[in-house]
């Protein structure tokens, strides 16, 4: 009997020390170990003994068995340490390698209104940033623009409440300015703003940048000079621009603002429509009924405002065909901006 139990002991070992995973070693143990395995078979062979041997006997078995759990754990604990390092190094990222990911880069609408922001710096200006939720008397009432006025049908309106909407232009920062701040101003207010229109080049949602200039003697000359080197700065030193009479409520007299085609000096081409000019703002001196409504006196004081679309620049400056283009996210389109 004793040399059976070193039998199975020795056989239980060479299995344990071959075992090249844990799923195998607990099989090993299973097989000798178990309820029915090789080992535990043995201990049923004591009822054969006589009362003397089976002290002896059972030390030995129990010594066995000991030496049978003590390999089993050793053996177990490196196999466990050996799949954890392998596990370990199947998911290792090697930070030294390149990435072949795409680089992001600057949005162009956002390249299009750092620039307006910056030629506009360099000419004095202040950047003044408001709310995106309005009132309607920010919105339009102190704009001249009353409840009944018709200009209102001129822009459908995203309303939250009878009196709170989602803005339709960043005026209402020059007039919470003009409420708020005594003249000399010299402000550009870019932000989105909100109306209920989509098609080739109108979204619901836009950006705009407006600028407000109120002082003592300012009148159409010096909007028509400040628009001047905007858009020379804009397009490009040989870039020309021409008024054209218009109608904006707060404003009078008002003008549209065409600068000659970037594209194709003038001579005309698809993207000024064979005419050689592009419309890109509308402009005005400040109507004196405005300097009233937000507490500034229009015989002392006068000024000019105007007001633009970066995503319109945008489209003009890159060649941009359908303003969508500008908001859906294709990489292919936004690593053109690099």
């Amino acid at each position: 009997m004793f040399d059976i139990i070193k039998q199975i002991v020795e056989k239980c070992r060479l299995a344990i020390e071959e075992a090249t995973d844990t799923s195998i070693l607990a099989d090993i143990k299973v097989r000798f170990l178990g309820k029915n395995g090789e080992y535990t078979g043995i201990l049923r062979g004591m009822k054969n003994l006589s009362p003397e041997e089976r002290p002896s006997f059972g030390k030995f078995v129990n010594e066995g068995r000991a030496f049978i759990e003590q390999k089993i754990a050793e053996k177990e604990a490196q196999l466990k340490a050996e799949e954890q390092r392998k596990k370990l190094e199947s998911e290792t990222i090697d930070v030294t390698l390149d990435d072949d990911s795409a680089i992001g880069s600057i949005h162009p609408l956002t390249l299009v209104k750092d620039e307006i922001v910056n030629i506009f710096l360099g000419l004095g200006f202040e950047v003044k940033e408001g709310p995106e939720i309005e009132t309607d008397m920010f919105n339009f009432q102190l704009l001249n623009v009353p409840k009944d006025h018709p200009a209102r049908d001129m822009q459908d309106t995203f309303y939250l409440t009878d009196n709170i909407l989602l803005r339709t232009h960043t005026s209402p920062m020059q007039a919470r300015v003009m409420t708020t701040e005594k003249p000399p101003i010299r402000i550009i207010c870019p932000g989105k703003v909100y109306r209920s229109d989509d098609d080739a080049t109108h979204s619901p949602i836009f950006n705009q940048v407006e600028g407000l200039v109120i002082d003592k003697g300012v009148s159409l000359s010096h909007l028509k000079g400040c628009l001047d080197m905007f858009a020379k700065a804009m397009f490009g030193k040989e870039t020309k621009t021409r008024f054209r009479p218009s109608y904006f409520p707060f404003t009078e007299p008002s003008v549209e603002v065409d600068v000659s085609c970037s594209m194709c000096g003038g001579k005309g081409c698809k993207l000024c429509k064979g005419t050689g000019w592009i419309e890109v703002l509308g402009a005005g001196v400040v109507n004196p009924d405005v300097l009233t409504n937000c507490g500034i006196d229009p015989e002392e004081y006068s000024g000019f405002a105007f007001g633009f679309g970066v995503d319109r620049m945008a489209m003009i400056k890159y060649g941009i065909p359908h303003i969508r283009l500008m908001y859906e996210n294709d990489v292919r389109v936004l690593k053109q901006y690099k």
